[in-house]
């Protein structure tokens, strides 16, 4: 049994397994919270798969978790299916449309070609059985990558999404949550990685909408952005690199996946992120920013400058990187003036709070 927090540390569930829900949030639901994700148990780096279905995990304290196992099981027969162990499946997303009753899910799906799509899936219960909806899903005919998904109080949806690239987006949702309806806004254009806004997390507070971001760097950390708006649509103003403290550039070496309002609390909001590389934590992002610079320039010249950068390919690529043994790292965000800021503990209890 668990009483703390203890990032960065191996996590294990009730059944003393290592919890696998990657790249996914946490909802709260009568009394419970569901943590769900990318279940990575079988991803070694060698064997070809990359994600083997969307794992839930039930608690009540949010320090000890319960398997309810695999709320969308992988598609072993269709090799083309977006649900296939070898398609790129990632970041999970689940609201609860009050409306229809459903649990729409939306999933992020790469593809060989670098265009990215999404695959929604619906369901009656958080737990499933999730019916597909939509497969191959190019929102506003946009390749969209990592995203999050919103839900005002009024019942209207809002996606987050980094159109792969290029910038960010904000489209409102149809009012069955499966689609969007056209109308959006950009945000945050960049000439390219590893400035491009990925790793979307959303979450409102006192009136006010935030974002939080990755740069974009593979499954390899950098510098997290904060951004802060007075509506849905911005504009969005950029405070800064909410890590304080963090010298090696990486946010604590992790990557925030979504931000969970804590019931029953005054003012605790945690920030939940996945610490995909766990093998490798000399790694300081000035180390590989450069390769990113070069690969993803517009310019041909700096492409091949690639070649002179003295790094080792296994480290960058993520299909060669072992995320079954990926880890957590659970902050709490503190609020001072008109920034955000999240600071290392080595170990943290939700009752040191309000």
């Amino acid at each position: 049994m668990y009483d703390s927090f203890t990032p960065g540390r191996v996590w294990l569930d009730t059944n003393g397994n290592r919890i696998q829900a990657h790249g996914g949030s946490v909802i709260y639901i009568n009394g419970t919270y569901y943590w769900y994700g990318e279940n990575k148990e079988k991803t070694d780096g060698k064997n070809g798969i990359w994600t083997w279905g969307v794992r839930c995990y039930a608690s009540k304290d949010l320090y000890n978790w319960e398997d309810k196992g695999l709320i969308i099981q992988p598609d072993l027969k269709n090799e083309e299916s977006s649900l296939h162990p070898f398609s790129m499946l990632d970041r999970p997303h689940i609201i609860y449309n009050p409306e229809t009753g459903k649990y729409v899910c939306w999933m992020k799906i790469m593809h060989e070609n670098g265009i990215q799509s999404e695959t929604v899936m619906t369901a009656d219960d958080i737990l499933g059985p999730y019916e597909l909806i939509r497969e191959d899903l190019r929102p506003l005919n946009m390749s969209a990558g990592d995203f999050d998904l919103a839900v005002a109080p009024d019942g209207k949806a809002y996606y987050y999404f980094e159109r792969v690239h290029s910038e960010l987006i904000c489209a409102d949702l149809t009012t069955d949550y499966t689609n969007v309806t056209g109308y959006y806004s950009t945000h945050f254009p960049k000439i390219g990685p590893p400035y491009v806004r990925e790793g979307i997390t959303h979450f409102s507070r006192k009136g006010k909408h935030y974002l939080l971001t990755s740069g974009t760097t593979g499954y390899l950390p950098n510098p997290s952005e904060a951004a802060v708006a007075d509506t849905w649509h911005g504009p969005f103003t950029v405070l800064g690199n909410p890590h304080r403290g963090d010298v090696s550039n990486t946010s604590f070496h992790s990557q925030i996946s979504c931000v969970l309002k804590v019931e029953g609390k005054k003012d605790l909001y945690i920030a939940c992120a996945d610490r995909w590389v766990t093998d490798r934590m000399d790694l300081e992002y000035e180390t590989y920013k450069k390769y990113y610079e070069f690969a993803f320039s517009p310019d041909e010249k700096e492409r091949e400058k690639v070649k002179t950068l003295n790094l080792d390919m296994a480290v960058i690529d993520d299909h060669r990187r072992n995320t079954s043994i990926s880890d957590y790292v659970w902050l709490p965000i503190c609020f001072e003036g008109g920034m955000i800021y999240i600071d290392w503990l080595d170990e943290w209890r939700i009752e040191d709070y309000e």
